[in-house]
């Protein structure tokens, strides 16, 4: 898997969020279900003072390691936090060093899953703070999409 080191300056973001866990594919269910509501209730519509459309996943609050229990906030990247609609929730992407790689292929057909499990087998030094997906202009077609990962880890 090729991964590079970026480092990226904090950000905030604002949209929908589920607390999970990947025990028993409970994470995959819970992520699926917040997926289908961000898009059904047109989140990405109601999200004020967004800089763009492009979507971010975001897993943060972690228990502990990628087993145990975390937060995963599906919305988009905001230049000001004043008010948020009622459901919304605000959660800062920390400032840090983060392992940026790329999955190309069918979201559908399980590249987002796929990819966090090449992620968990690897020797990362993760900090379990913030990690999150990018789904820009690469990735509005689902059946061959471009989406960016950003794995938070220690310097």
């Amino acid at each position: 898997m090729n991964m590079t080191k970026e480092i990226i300056e904090s950000f905030d973001i604002v949209g929908i969020e589920v607390r999970t866990s990947n025990i028993e594919g409970q994470g995959i269910k819970d992520i699926g279900d917040l997926w289908n509501t961000f898009i059904s209730m047109e989140v990405l519509k109601k999200i004020p003072f967004k800089t763009s459309n492009t979507i971010y996943a975001l897993y943060t609050e972690y228990e502990g390691d990628h087993n145990q229990p975390y937060t995963t906030v599906i919305g988009c990247r905001v230049n000001k936090v004043i008010s948020l609609p009622e459901g919304m929730v605000s959660k800062n992407i920390e400032e840090g060093t983060y392992l940026k790689s790329t999955a190309k292929g069918n979201i559908l057909q399980g590249l987002i899953g796929n990819h966090w499990n090449h992620i968990w087998r690897q020797n990362l030094d993760r900090n379990y703070k913030t990690d999150y997906e990018v789904y820009d202009n690469r990735a509005s077609d689902p059946a061959n999409a471009t989406v960016e990962f950003y794995i938070g880890v220690n310097k």
